[in-house]
């Protein structure tokens, strides 16, 4: 795989908080908790209590199904950084792991301070 498909396939859109969707459950181990989800662009990012979880619909009719599973333990470090006022409308989110750099854009209706809160503590 090149480093430009990585870097493409490490980066996430979340457009605004959801309910945690039911078939969550089945995915959690013993001890795991569904704290928060917001959508993505064809589906859904859940946050637990032990990791974060992204569900990335595939193909035309997106049946198929790639799961992310990303346990705060591998993160290094995080930046957040607030949308601008006119033409800046995303805040950014930056993950440093042991898999690589991430990068999650986050759509005015999501509170970056929240999400800098859900963050913290989960990996602190």
């Amino acid at each position: 795989m090149a480093v430009n498909e990585l870097q493409t396939m490490m980066t996430w859109t979340f457009s605004s908080k959801c309910p945690i969707p039911n078939d969550v459950q089945g995915m959690l181990i013993d001890g795991e908790t569904a704290l928060h989800a917001y959508k993505t662009i064809r589906d859904v990012a859940i946050f637990t209590n032990k990791r974060l979880i992204v569900r990335d619909a595939q193909g035309i009719t997106g049946k198929k199904v790639e799961i992310y599973s990303l346990p705060y333990s591998s993160i290094n470090m995080y930046s957040t950084e607030n949308a601008g006022k006119l033409l800046d409308i995303n805040s950014e989110v930056e993950l440093w792991t042991r898999a690589g750099h991430i990068k999650i854009n986050l759509n005015k209706s999501v509170d970056i301070r929240e999400f800098d809160k859900i963050l913290a503590s989960a990996i602190l």
